[in-house]
């Protein structure tokens, strides 16, 4: 098990996002890799994403399907475009956008 994470920023919808990708999280005989993906809100710190009410997601996977889809931040930014579509965020950002009275 090789722990060693990379670290990417990124910028969403005004949300800043930290990226953690750690590619050889496991090594398999067959020489493929198990990942460990982590996406935290960091500004606003743990403001809810599309695939995260909390602003935290851990996410494992095979290393070479992140790498067919261009490394860590494209998969991401896909990952956020295609749950940002979902009824689920649209009403979550709509309360996001609502004035308070109080």
């Amino acid at each position: 098990m090789n722990k060693d994470y990379e670290t990417y920023q990124l910028s969403w919808d005004g949300i800043d996002i930290e990226i953690r990708w750690a590619k050889h999280w496991l090594d398999f005989d067959d020489e493929t890799s198990m990942g460990h993906l982590e996406i935290c809100s960091i500004g606003p710190e743990k403001h809810p994403l599309p695939m995260t009410e909390t602003g935290y997601r851990s996410h494992f996977m095979h290393a070479q399907e992140l790498d067919q889809h261009g490394g860590p931040e494209n998969y991401v930014e896909e990952w956020l475009a295609h749950e940002s579509k979902s009824e689920a965020w649209i009403d979550c950002k709509a309360g996001f956008q609502q004035l308070a009275l109080f």
